[in-house]
């Protein structure tokens, strides 16, 4: 279909940069992954032994690196969370752990940004959580490294920083489910497809972002992500 097919003009299609490529990957969906790291669970004061899950956020609300992201409304309370990022080439329902990585385009780092009071308050009411993690500018990402070029990390220093000190760390080795079993848990409730984005889940050290700070975050091995909160808009 074309521009003229429609009876108002066609969003955009989102999209990252590939490290290396003049195309970039269009972006289907975004995944995320809830508690998948033990520290990160004990801090939040969640139940370790339950099985981490999944929620969504839209595909327009990527941010890329280096942008300056208006302070969400409705908060007082926005946290950072530095997860690593993949990205799929193709999918499937019921896709099997040990063929999961051969559906992985690549990989990035990105943030979760949530307004910790809204998603707190949606948790006590028995509400879902979409209010406190899906909303405009919450999904900031780095350009995707090609798995072809890095692997598959399985290992390796995760880590965030914010105005120079640093608030979160971890190692990818401390994945409660890792990237292949990720992939096969959520391919069992809904259909994978090429473009769609799993962030992975958080370490230990969210903590409160406030106008004029300044992130900056990385997965080694991966590549880093700096972008900054700027006023409301």
């Amino acid at each position: 279909m074309t521009a003229t097919d429609y009876v108002i003009p066609a969003p955009p299609q989102p999209s990252l940069p590939v490290v290396g490529e003049t195309k970039s990957f269009p972006v289907r969906r975004i995944w995320c992954v809830g508690r998948n790291y033990l520290e990160h669970i004990r801090e939040m004061g969640n139940d370790e032994r339950a099985p981490p899950f999944f929620f969504a956020k839209h595909a327009d609300m990527l941010v890329p690196d280096g942008a300056t992201i208006p302070y969400p409304p409705l908060t007082k309370d926005l946290h950072h969370e530095v997860e690593l990022v993949v990205a799929m080439k193709s999918g499937g329902l019921n896709i099997p752990a040990d063929k999961a990585l051969d559906h992985v385009f690549g990989y990035a780092v990105g943030i979760d940004l949530t307004r910790r009071d809204l998603q707190i308050a949606s948790r006590k009411k028995e509400r879902p959580w979409e209010i406190g993690k899906s909303f405009d500018y919450s999904a900031p990402c780095s350009a995707l490294q090609p798995a072809s070029k890095i692997g598959h990390p399985s290992k390796g220093r995760i880590w965030l920083t914010v105005n120079g000190k640093e608030t979160q760390k971890g190692d990818l080795t401390e994945l409660i489910w890792n990237v292949p079993e990720i992939i096969w848990q959520l391919s069992q409730q809904v259909k994978l497809a090429a473009g769609d984005l799993i962030m992975t889940g958080t370490p230990a050290g969210v903590s409160q972002l406030q106008p004029g700070e300044q992130i900056e975050c990385g997965v080694d091995g991966v590549g880093t992500l700096k972008v900054s909160i700027g006023q409301p808009e």
